[in-house]
């Protein structure tokens, strides 16, 4: 119940917000001098919080500032935790960015929120038929487009191939493949796989929408209900409480996607799931173990079953209604894609980063990075899963009630009630199914 009625009041700040932010939108588009150069002050907020994607975003800001004086960029760095609740308590005062990054499953919560405005402009100056049309879907409201792809990634499998040569032990193609791989890896100090349950994060959302996904299902109904009941959810929560059960480190009923992948990172999981940034993990933690990582497809239940796609996340950038220089929001936007800046940002993480438009994996410059050549295997395996995946929930339609199912974290204290409070699991997912259901029909946005 604490849940729903923490829901609930994030709810009523959406409510508040909407009314505060339709009615006196900021907007004033004086966006350009007497000359007609643009002009004027933006924040933006990106959750690139360190590296050289933070340096990447930096130096185009400052370019774009030195080309044109009258402008001023403010950038601030949350993670994407903090983001999420940044924006959604931000919106009721108005504390809200001229533009930022966004996660997929929250850009319809904004819109749901009428926090943020159409880009249809902004992609046709960019080129519309660069994008993938999936992508630009993900954030479309009858003809408008409200958010633009930055870069695309997918989850895959990643896995120690030198544990797995020295056991003799083949890459898993199934979840029972997998479960026995792990339990044989796990010696050692090394952990076959870590199965992360924490409650500040959707990684528990995430594992069990891998293996409902792999049999062709949904978290999601057609008609937008939770589905945590199914034959096929069911045997996804069983086999994750299994695997933590008996082969993760206790420690990960309370991890996040860092602490997740961290392990990996230092060596301490055989397997673990992720995009091309664990390339650049493992790389700063144990460069001694580059040549010993690779990624794979992810497991289906059976090997021969047909290839539904898993989760693919085009990360967006959106402009937010409450600018008073929106113009400069979406000029500033533009330059990002600009093929010099565009190709910068992308190496600041090779693989991890996929462009977002065509033209750009057959520029020398692209194919000549040391990484990508060094991880092609891996970029081919994640390139096809960009291309069947979606975003968690997005597999009938995009919606707000998969950007909360992800961000609310119901169905990770199902998994604590599992396992810490020995509840059954068909009876802990009935209640988590109440709960979304519930929270459901507290919101709703067409989506055409």
């Amino acid at each position: 119940m604490k849940t729903f009625y923490r829901v609930l009041g994030f709810i009523s700040a959406v409510l508040l917000a909407f009314i505060v932010v339709g009615c006196s939108s900021g907007q004033d588009n004086s966006s350009k001098d007497s000359s007609g150069e643009l002009s004027g002050d933006i924040v933006m907020w990106h959750s690139f919080t360190q590296g050289p994607r933070l340096e990447s975003i930096q130096k185009s800001a400052d370019e774009f500032m030195e080309q044109h004086p009258g402008v001023n960029i403010k950038i601030e760095t949350f993670s994407w935790n903090d983001f999420y609740t940044k924006w959604t308590t931000g919106l009721a005062n108005g504390n809200v960015p001229d533009i930022s990054t966004a996660l997929p499953n929250q850009v319809m919560e904004m819109i749901n929120s009428d926090a943020i405005i159409p880009l249809n402009d902004t992609i046709d100056t960019i080129g519309s038929d660069r994008f993938n049309e999936a992508a630009l879907d993900e954030a479309k409201v009858g003809d408008d487009y409200y958010s633009v792809p930055l870069y695309s990634h997918a989850q895959v499998m990643w896995v120690r191939t030198d544990l797995l040569e020295q056991n003799n032990i083949e890459v898993p193609k199934t979840w029972d493949e997998l479960y026995e791989a792990s339990k044989k890896l796990t010696a050692d100090g090394v952990y076959g796989l870590s199965v992360p349950l924490g409650t500040n994060d959707f990684m528990a959302t995430r594992f069990l929408n891998f293996y409902v996904r792999s049999g062709g299902g949904s978290l999601l109904t057609k008609d937008l209900k939770a589905d945590l009941t199914s034959d096929l959810a069911q045997d996804g929560i069983k086999y994750w409480v299994k695997m933590y059960k008996e082969i993760s480190p206790k420690d990960s009923l309370n991890f996040n996607v860092l602490q997740q992948a961290t392990l990996f990172y230092q060596g301490k999981t055989a397997f673990d799931f992720n995009s091309g940034f664990h390339i650049g993990g493992v790389e700063a933690n144990s460069p001694q173990l580059l040549d010993s990582i690779d990624a794979y497809p992810m497991p289906k239940i059976n090997a021969d079953d047909k290839d539904y796609g898993i989760e693919t996340s085009n990360i967006p950038m959106v402009v937010w209604k409450n600018s008073k220089n929106p113009e400069v929001a979406k000029a500033f936007l533009e330059y990002l894609y600009e093929e010099d800046n565009y190709l910068e940002f992308l190496d600041a993480t090779p693989v991890g980063m996929l462009p977002a438009i065509s033209g750009i994996t057959d520029l020398p410059a692209y194919q000549e990075n040391e990484t990508r050549q060094k991880f092609a295997h891996a970029e081919g395996v994640i390139l096809e899963a960009v291309k069947n995946g979606t975003a968690i929930g997005f597999e009938n339609e995009p919606s707000v009630q998969a950007g909360l199912m992800v961000n609310q974290h119901i169905i990770e204290q199902m998994f604590q009630d599992i396992i810490s409070n020995g509840k059954d699991p068909m009876e802990a997912a009935k209640e988590a199914e109440k709960q979304l259901n519930d929270l459901f029909e507290t919101v709703s946005v067409s989506v055409e």
